[in-house]
């Protein structure tokens, strides 16, 4: 979904979901990557819900960070890339694939972003699913 915004003189600019949401998804791989917990947190509302095949459902920015605090020990492979979404008012949705190596492999999350009044969107809600090979 593409948003068509424009900005002065007969010049549209198009943005896409990707455009908007990738870089909050950056921001919360970088700080995976690093081991910083309370950073993949910040990236989330402070009511947020987690649904994991990883652990426990989620629910609060405190206890999201607390269940980084053991996820992200081993991070440095963490990759996220969003491959669909849109968003509509302050609400925005996005399919992402993700990989973290061996013990994860790779999966899809699916967020719901929500955005704040004076610092962008968040993640107020994530789905993660794991890929599963049958055999």
């Amino acid at each position: 979904m593409r948003q068509v915004l424009r900005v002065g003189r007969g010049k549209l600019l198009c943005i896409t979901a990707r455009d908007i949401f990738q870089p909050l998804l950056d921001a919360y791989v970088a700080a995976y990557r690093s081991g910083d917990a309370d950073g993949c947190a910040a990236c989330f509302t402070a009511d947020a819900q987690m649904l994991s095949p990883y652990a426990p459902p989620t629910r609060g920015r405190t206890a999201i960070a607390v269940l980084h605090a053991d996820w992200v020990t081993d991070g440095h492979g963490k990759a996220l890339s969003l491959t669909d979404g849109g968003h509509d008012g302050d609400l925005g949705w996005g399919l992402a694939e993700f990989s973290e190596g061996a013990a994860t492999g790779t999966a899809t999350t699916l967020c719901v972003f929500r955005r704040q009044p004076d610092s962008g969107w968040l993640i107020h809600m994530c789905s993660l699913t794991a890929e599963t090979s049958e055999g």
